[in-house]
């Protein structure tokens, strides 16, 4: 309970009548008087405030959110009393978030209610918890404001915002990647898996002319195949210190994770398994997975992760894969490589190639490239100027020489990952490589 406004400012003019009294000691009775009455006003007042039943509080929230996107959380306040209420309302929204419409100053007539709402949006993944709604409420005569805390727990998981994934949901999946700026050609009777038997059509290749068939139909039958399905994808995600590296309002390592979600869902799409291995912090695993329930099993796994400051150990990711995945698979590594990696990257990367098709997924830094291309003004500038020539030269040439031992290497800007990432899957599965 703390004084109100009115209460202060009868205080201020019982002190203000006390310096009077000072000077003119007949006003003794006339301070003491009001005194008397205001603190007995003011007694009274506290006293029927902390007899006043508690206003009913509710919220109504969404389980899950995604990272960034505003949602709007909904309060109803109910006044089952028959006294005016006034009183001002504040939600305990969870740390790392942002709000708007907070807070709210409201008045509820006897037997009522209100529902109010505002809109919060996280900025950070993983799960968050609200904290007590809180009234500050007027006494009946004003004097005295009382805090009543209703304790509302509530838990808030934060996805990746993979609204690009989500949308492919409404149409056909090579109408969703061409709204993406990905380009997936077809060409009609050719791929690795048999499909069926049809009337051979003009422009058919001979090839795919089945003569058993033909024979035993007396006309021209053609074989139709389609791409190979039921393959196993396995991403390996870095962790670890240099994925903290920021590209606008994102990590390094959350546009690895939307890349991974939209490539996943596309290859679940195709009829392929999913898995998961991660490394650099955080030590998890997902077995193959396919299927309507694959994704949200994905997301469960991944939403709450977040890279870390420890080192990133290539070798140690790439036995963890070898020891968990027999089959051969797709291997995708999403890291943020930098030269001085080469020795064990490149270890890593041939124990993997020894049974698996591995592409390495490595993000540019926008802002080594700036200071790349920065003019020359003094001495300073140029010798960042050189540093950050030299090192993204150096980085090239491991990227080329591990393109030289089979592996297939994307080089790419945060924002323009999960393209090129959807777009070298596509490759692989139209070329059979798998």
């Amino acid at each position: 309970m703390r004084p109100g406004l009115a209460l202060v400012a009868a205080a201020l003019a019982w002190a203000a009548l006390g310096v009077a009294y000072v000077v003119w000691p007949a006003l003794a009775p006339l301070w003491w008087g009001f005194g008397a009455a205001l603190a007995c006003v003011a007694a009274l007042d506290a006293l029927l405030a902390r007899r006043r039943a508690p206003l009913s509080v509710t919220r109504s929230a969404p389980r899950t959110v995604a990272l960034g996107a505003w949602v709007r959380i909904e309060l109803e306040v109910a006044n089952r009393s028959g006294a005016r209420e006034r009183f001002a309302l504040w939600d305990g929204c969870p740390p790392h978030t942002e709000f708007e419409d907070q807070p709210r100053r409201l008045q509820l007539a006897p037997h009522s209610g209100a529902r109010l709402e505002y809109r919060l949006r996280a900025l950070r993944r993983g799960a968050a918890q609200f904290g007590p709604c809180e009234l500050l409420r007027e006494s009946p005569l004003r004097l005295w404001r009382v805090l009543q805390s209703s304790a509302l727990p509530h838990e808030l998981r934060v996805y990746p915002n993979f609204t690009a994934v989500a949308g492919f949901e409404l149409n056909a999946l090579e109408r969703r990647i061409s709204l993406l700026g990905v380009r997936r050609t077809r060409r009609r009777g050719e791929g690795f898996e048999f499909r069926q038997l049809r009337d051979y059509v003009q422009g058919d290749s001979l090839r795919q002319i089945d003569w058993r068939a033909t024979s035993r139909r007396r006309k021209p039958i053609a074989r139709e195949h389609q791409e190979e399905r039921d393959q196993e994808l396995v991403f390996v995600l870095d962790c670890g210190r240099r994925m903290r590296a920021m590209d606008g309002e994102l990590a390094h390592f959350d546009h690895c994770l939307n890349a991974l979600l939209l490539v996943a869902y596309i290859a679940l799409r195709q009829g392929d398994a999913v898995s998961l291995v991660t490394f650099g912090g955080p030590s998890r695993w997902l077995p193959p997975v396919k299927g309507r329930g694959a994704l949200s099993t994905l997301l469960n796994r991944v939403y709450d992760l977040e890279s870390t400051l420890e080192p990133s150990d290539f070798l140690e990711a790439a036995t963890a894969v070898k020891q968990r995945c027999r089959r051969r698979a797709l291997v995708v590594v999403l890291t943020n490589q930098r030269d001085d990696d080469e020795q064990d990257l490149r270890a890593a990367l041939e124990l993997l190639r020894k049974q698996h098709l591995v592409v390495l997924a490595s993000l540019r830094e926008p802002s080594i490239e700036a200071l790349a291309d920065a003019p020359v003004a003094d001495e300073a500038s140029a010798a960042r100027l050189c540093a950050a020539q030299g090192y993204l030269q150096a980085r090239h040439a491991t990227l080329e020489r591990l393109r030289g031992r089979g592996v297939f290497t994307l080089d790419v800007a945060p924002a323009r990952l999960h393209v090129e990432l959807v777009q070298k899957y596509l490759e692989i599965k139209r070329a059979g490589a798998l």
